[in-house]
């Protein structure tokens, strides 16, 4: 099995290389498709990484993976699964591609909070304006008076 490498990019600046020690591969029958070659071949992809013992990870990167990945868990065993190709080469791919992105996604640092802001004159006065025509539009559509 070859090593997993993430690209560079937020929170991964020179890029990741998870060493293929780390991850575990697990193959099993799909119910996907594949015709009656499902019940003869494992095309079923399992693939498994322990984050808290990982050697790729800082333990800055261990920490935020860990607590951006909790609902993702087992214990600290992250496990990607992949059935929806037909042959077990295509889903190995698949799943070190799923598990690429999640990893880059729970590596990525939180965006900068939002500064609160008050609406401008201007638009508060669009918005007034929007509101009362669309006001006397709907008393148009009332039933007329008895006068």
């Amino acid at each position: 099995m070859d090593p997993l490498s993430l690209t560079p990019g937020p929170g991964i600046p020179h890029g990741l290389v998870i060493p293929a020690a780390d991850l575990s591969e697990r193959y099993a029958r799909s119910s996907g498709p594949g015709g009656q070659g499902v019940n003869t071949t494992d095309s079923k992809v399992q693939l498994s990484i322990d984050l808290a013992s990982c050697s790729a990870f800082t333990d800055t990167q261990r920490q935020r993976v860990l607590r951006n990945l909790a609902h993702h868990l087992n214990g600290s065993v992250l496990t990607v699964s992949a059935s929806t190709q037909r042959s077990q080469l295509r889903n190995r791919n698949e799943a070190r591609r799923r598990l690429a992105d999640l990893l880059r996604q729970a590596l990525a640092p939180p965006p900068p909070t939002r500064r609160a802001t008050r609406p401008t004159r201007g638009s508060v006065r669009r918005r007034l304006a929007a509101k009362q025509r669309r006001s006397d539009l709907k008393a148009t559509r009332q039933r007329p008076g008895a006068e």
